[in-house]
């Protein structure tokens, strides 16, 4: 843990972010008195993706309406 005065990092925030090490903290102090604590995030997990399995829908679909395929009325002359 570092305590810093206020002087210091006002112009030098991005500096002290970047050598901050992840889950450290600088306590930031006027006139020696606390005002303020940063602290550095731990690094984002990365979420696994894994590849789709191919077939684990299979059943899913319950119900297939008779005129699923044919044009809607009013359609007619979208089509070639």
């Amino acid at each position: 843990m570092t305590t810093l005065d206020i002087q210091q990092v006002a112009g030098h925030l991005t500096e002290i972010l970047d050598k901050l090490p992840p889950g450290e903290e600088v306590i930031v102090t006027r006139n020696d008195q606390p005002i303020a604590t940063i602290r550095a995030a731990e690094p984002a997990q990365r979420k696994h993706r894994r590849a789709p399995q191919f077939g684990t829908m299979r059943g899913s679909i319950l119900y297939i309406a008779p005129d699923f395929d044919e044009i809607p009325e009013g359609f007619e002359e979208y089509l070639p």
